[in-house]
């Protein structure tokens, strides 16, 4: 090393050792090396928009890195996390008006997994319509279906199917000539 690059200083070797590499929230770990914001949209159930929501309203700036967080702080996080649906209007929550109690929340990982999968079985019970095409395996929202989402073959002609009958014909042709 020449003597004008200087080395590493302790202040630097203590803030590598002070990040937190996993920050669990809820039943997920997030990456503490991501700003807060991008590692808030790692979750299940929050997006983008969500997540600076959260880092707006904890007071915490969005671009700080959350292995590096104070406990509190990270605490605060939670705390917005389990209670966004309070803090937003209805509108911005992932399940509105549920079927029994007709309360709006906002569900957040496997939670949210969970939730979707009983409103798809309660539809597929009750044989209501989107109920019907989960079942089948169609396209549930009126997205068309003539042209796309086709999971089956190939519809239409195979060209290389013909080619390789016409070979065949003629070598056979060819066969019995001589």
């Amino acid at each position: 090393m020449s003597a004008e690059e200087p080395e590493n200083t302790e202040e630097e070797a203590d803030e590598e050792e002070d990040i937190r590499y996993f920050v669990r929230i809820g039943q997920t770990d997030l990456d503490g090396t991501k700003s807060v914001e991008r590692a808030l949209t790692d979750m299940n159930g929050i997006g983008r928009r969500a997540a600076r929501i959260i880092s707006e309203k904890s007071g915490i700036d969005r671009q700080a890195t959350l292995g590096r967080l104070e406990d509190d702080e990270v605490d605060t996080i939670v705390d917005l996390v389990q209670g966004y649906a309070d803090e937003v209007p209805e509108w911005l929550a992932n399940h509105q008006n549920d079927f029994y109690t007709g309360e709006t929340t906002h569900e957040v990982g496997n939670d949210l997994q969970m939730q979707r999968r009983q409103d798809i079985n309660r539809m597929q019970m009750i044989d209501s319509y989107k109920g019907v095409r989960h079942q089948r395996g169609q396209k549930v929202r009126g997205q068309r279906t003539k042209s796309t989402g086709r999971t089956e073959g190939t519809i239409g002609v195979n060209v290389e199917a013909i080619k390789e009958d016409m070979a065949e014909e003629e070598a056979a042709g060819e066969e019995g000539d001589e």
